[in-house]
C-alpha cells in the first residue's frame, strides 16, 4: 500500500545515525518519506541529519533538517515551529533521541543518571509539549516514542537509567494517550527488543571494548526465539503503521518489536 503517509508532515527526532548504517530514527525518517510524508529531520549533529535528508531527496522525496538540542526547550520549540512554517502543518512526531550508558545504581554517576534523563526522557516530555498545541489547533495528530522492552525487564545489562527511562516513556505514552485521545491526537510506543543499530554498537563496545562486542551480539542472538536481532527497519515498519491513518484506533499501546524474547520462551 503506497503512500499511507500522503500529505502528512513528521518530525523525526534523532534522525541522523551515529555512525555507520541505519539507526532507528534515520530508517523511520526514509520510510515516511517513501511512504508520502513530508520529514523534519532532526538530529544534534546537522551532518547525521543531512545524510538523512539526501537521501530522502535522492529518492524524490521532501525533506528538511533542523539542528537542534532536544533537551533544550527553546530549541525544541523553534524546530516545532520550523516544521510549521515550511511544512504547513504538524502531523506526526516520532520520538526517537536515546542514549544507553551502562551501568547500576553503585558505579553509574550521577552525572550519567542526569546526562540519561535528560536525553531519553526529558526530550520526548518538551518535544510533546511543543507540539501538541500544533496538533489541538489541527484537530488531530500522532506521537510515536520509541521506549524499550528494557524498560519491562532486565535484559542481562546493567543500565539502570535506560531501562528506568525507558520504563518511564511507556507510562508518560499512555498518559499524554489518555488526556488528549477527545482531541483526536494518539499517542503509542514502539519497545524493540535486541537491535542491531549504530547506537547500540557504540553504547557496546564503549562498555565492553571491540574484542568483546562480536560475541555479546552472538550472546544476545541465542536469546531471542526468532534466532536473529532486530534492525532498525523492523522499528521503521511499526512506526509507520502507527503514524499511519492505518492505526487511526489505536492510542495508548505499546507495540513490542523484539523476535520474541518477552514471550520468556528464549
Amino acid at each position: 500500500m503506497p503512500d499511507r503517509l500522503k500529505d502528512k508532515v513528521a518530525i523525526v527526532t534523532g534522525a541522523g545515525s551515529i555512525g555507520e548504517g541505519w539507526g532507528n530514527g534515520k530508517a523511520t525518517a526514509v520510510l515516511y518519506a517513501r511512504e508520502g510524508a513530508k520529514v523534519l529531520c532532526a538530529d544534534i549533529n546537522p551532518d547525521a541529519a543531512q545524510e538523512t535528508a539526501d537521501i530522502i531527496a535522492g529518492e524524490g522525496g521532501a525533506a528538511s533538517i533542523f539542528a537542534v538540542d532536544v533537551t533544550d526547550s527553546a530549541q525544541v520549540k523553534a524546530m516545532v515551529d520550523a516544521a510549521c512554517a515550511e511544512f504547513g502543518r504538524l502531523d506526526i512526531l516520532h520520538n526517537n533521541v536515546g542514549i544507553a550508558e551502562v551501568g547500576g545504581p553503585v558505579d553509574a554517576s550521577e552525572e550519567s543518571w542526569d546526562r540519561v534523563h535528560d536525553v531519553n526522557l526529558k526530550s520526548a516530555f518538551l518535544t510533546s509539549k511543543h507540539a501538541i498545541p500544533k496538533m489541538q489547533e489541527q484537530g488531530e495528530g500522532a506521537i510515536v516514542n520509541v521506549s524499550s522492552i528494557a524498560g519491562e525487564r532486565w535484559l542481562n545489562v546493567p543500565y539502570i537509567s535506560y531501562a528506568t527511562t525507558k520504563a518511564a516513556m511507556t507510562q508518560m505514552t499512555r498518559v499524554i494517550a489518555g488526556q488528549y485521545a477527545p482531541e483526536n491526537i494518539r499517542c503509542n510506543a514502539i519497545l524493540p527488543g535486541l537491535m542491531q543499530t549504530p547506537m547500540v554498537s557504540h553504547s557496546l563496545q564503549g562498555a565492553y571494548g571491540d574484542d568483546d562486542v562480536d560475541a555479546l551480539w552472538a550472546a544476545r542472538e541465542e536469546q531471542v526465539p526468532l534466532n536473529r536481532v532486530g534492525d532498525a527497519w523492523d522499528v521503521a515498519y511499526a512506526a509507520v503503521y502507527l503514524a499511519s491513518d492505518e492505526a487511526r484506533y489505536v492510542t495508548g499501546a505499546t507495540l513490542v518489536v523484539d523476535g520474541g524474547i518477552t514471550l520468556g520462551i528464549g
